[in-house]
């Protein structure tokens, strides 16, 4: 009976130890879910800000890099543009200078200009700021053409005019792209060489006729074109008097 009960205390105090065991391991475990479980959810918080950020950052680097592509690219265009632009008013520069002499230095240019007579003088005229040849102003020219070939010794006298409308600026700029227009058709059609022309626009300087009739302003729409030669014995010829004078 003794050990009975000497056996039932030991099992009872074996039961208690082990109940606060396992009481013990619950307490802990609960403890140690309490404590990691924000720090595991803040853990997590920090990965999900981490890879936002990350992508932020690449997603910051694409449009840059994006950026700084677009603008190489507009700087090359603009690089090449400017190149082309340089090389078309290098390439004008020259064929201008090389087309055309200024009548303002035909002096220093030709030798004895005084002894240059005219053969040959005919005038074209314009429509009102207007620089472009109609096909009786080619007429004209084409009659003047005809006598170049049998003229030796020769130069080209092109100047051109305006009427009084518009600044002293603008008509200097017309009158000029009117001489031109001459120079371009005769040197095209008819192979004369660059170093015969001597050209200038004198705008609005020059009349001709009064500009206060719409008559008279259209006579001063003009180029004038003279041939002149200083080949000793050449007959002179009547200077041609062709006017395709319009309103």
């Amino acid at each position: 009976m003794n050990d009975v009960c000497r056996w039932s205390g030991r099992l009872v105090g074996a039961v208690g130890v082990v109940s606060l065991l396992l009481a013990a391991g619950c307490t802990t475990k609960k403890y140690v879910r309490s404590q990691t479980t924000p720090l595991i959810q803040k853990t997590n918080e920090l990965d999900d800000q981490t890879a936002a950020n990350n992508r932020e950052i690449h997603s910051v680097d694409e449009r840059a890099q994006a950026g700084i592509q677009q603008a190489q690219q507009a700087a090359n265009t603009a690089t090449q543009h400017a190149g082309a632009a340089t090389q078309d008013a290098t390439h004008a520069q020259s064929s201008a200078q090389e087309a055309v002499n200024r009548a303002d230095s035909l002096s220093s240019v030709v030798a004895g200009l005084d002894n240059y007579k005219q053969v040959a003088d005919v005038s074209v005229n314009f429509g009102f700021d207007k620089s472009a040849l109609t096909k009786k102003d080619q007429a004209a020219l084409d009659q003047l053409a005809g006598q170049l070939n049998s003229t030796k010794g020769y130069i080209l006298e092109v100047t051109g005019g305006t009427d009084s409308t518009g600044s002293a600026a603008y008509n200097y700029g017309l009158s000029q792209r009117r001489a031109n227009a001459v120079v371009r058709y005769l040197s095209a059609k008819y192979n004369v060489p660059p170093h015969k022309f001597y050209l200038i626009g004198i705008g609005k300087d020059e009349e001709v006729a009064s500009n206060r009739t719409a008559a008279g302003r259209a006579k001063n729409r003009r180029v004038r074109i003279q041939v002149l030669t200083n080949m000793q014995g050449t007959e002179a010829q009547a200077p041609a008097a062709v006017s395709s004078v319009r309103q």
